[in-house]
């Protein structure tokens, strides 16, 4: 279910809700209808050790160091 930002017109109040649905909403701080939904950012992928650990292990066993930094590489005999 999507999560949404909104404003409050009336208390000046920003908010989220997660959405189910098309319900009338409104503001959790003093309770008007007055509302209007803003416009989010997508949250950008993370990158944590995990993820960049899998993707190298993976990358490895295929045979290619795509995800890997020059200084990293295996050194060539």
């Amino acid at each position: 279910m999507p999560l949404f930002d909104f404003h409050c017109k009336q208390c000046n109040c920003n908010f989220e809700l997660l959405v189910r649905g098309s319900t009338a909403y409104v503001c959790p701080e003093c309770g008007s209808a007055e509302v209007e939904k803003l416009v989010s950012l997508p949250a950008a992928p993370g990158k944590t050790k995990d993820i960049i650990a899998t993707a190298r292990g993976q990358a490895a066993r295929e045979g290619h160091f795509s995800n890997y930094a020059s200084s990293e590489r295996p050194r060539r005999k």
